[in-house]
């Protein structure tokens, strides 16, 4: 195996674990890392989905003793019962949609432009939501997970969907998405989490299977090293995000959005940088 190839694969964990549960964007952050690294071909870009599955072990892991005793609770407890309903609800428009449109935006949006112009706008839209409860504390109508209705669910679901457009982020999606729909800044957090189980499983196996035709055993390395930088990365940065925003708020996330957007647009209409797709 090559050992240039090997150190790509550290970097693009590290990167995945690093951003998939920040609000902002994973898919954005290892597009632009894979065009600076020159990985970027199709078996990179089936290596970047199936990479997530690191990231969601890490969140099993942070999470398991929730994830047991809902599962040991869910043949009898209404309770259990209607957060896994809730899980499964939410997850759903992702599978619809993305069976529908996810060829066709990987064909036209996977692009650098779009990626830091998502970048900028979902970051206006994080300072606007922060500020919203901020001013006004009383639309934060849900405090935890457990007072979620399936509806509530299902809007958190559909928003999610917006994360198909690469830059828009999956959790920032989902927890942005969950503040403006009423959830406090921990409750849409957790759900968020809960909610990237199923999702970024589902994605992660649907892309091998699909892209099987470019893989080979010769390739499990590759992988295997991508998977273990993005657990280790990303549960290091589960547990500090979960401290994090027991005191704080995400408008810093907000300016660095915005900042890194504008610099990719700038380096890329000045040709400073050449952004591969």
């Amino acid at each position: 195996m090559d050992i240039a190839l090997l150190i790509k694969a550290v970097i693009m964990g590290i990167v995945e674990g690093l951003t998939e549960f920040l609000p902002i964007s994973s898919t954005g952050h290892l597009i632009l890392a894979g065009a600076l690294l020159g990985f970027d071909d199709d078996k990179a870009k089936v290596f970047d989905i199936a990479i997530q599955t690191g990231a969601i072990f890490a969140v099993i892991l942070v999470y398991w003793q929730k994830i047991r005793s809902t599962l040991i609770a869910l043949p009898h407890e209404k309770q259990a019962q209607q957060f896994a309903l809730n899980v499964l609800v939410a997850f759903l428009p992702a599978v619809v949609l993305g069976l529908l449109f996810g060829k066709a935006i990987k064909a036209h949006l996977f692009t650098p432009v779009v990626v830091a112009s998502a970048f900028i706008i979902g970051g206006f839209i994080i300072l606007w939501a922060e500020k919203r409860q901020q001013r006004n504390p009383a639309v934060i109508r849900i405090h935890n997970v457990e007072s979620m209705t399936t509806m509530d669910a299902l809007k958190v679901g559909l928003v999610q969907c917006l994360a198909m457009i690469p830059g828009t982020s999956r959790s920032g999606s989902t927890i942005i998405g969950g503040m403006l729909l009423g959830l406090s800044r921990k409750a849409a957090t957790d759900f968020s989490f809960y909610l990237a189980i199923p999702t970024l499983i589902g994605a992660g196996v649907y892309s091998l299977y699909k892209e099987r035709a470019l893989l080979s055993m010769s390739d499990l390395p590759l992988f295997g090293v991508g998977l273990l930088f993005s657990f280790l990365s990303a549960w290091l940065c589960i547990r500090w995000l979960l401290r994090y925003i027991a005191s704080h708020d995400f408008v810093p996330f907000a300016w660095y959005r915005i900042a890194f957007g504008i610099v990719v647009l700038v380096t890329d209409w000045s040709g400073l940088v050449v952004w591969a797709a």
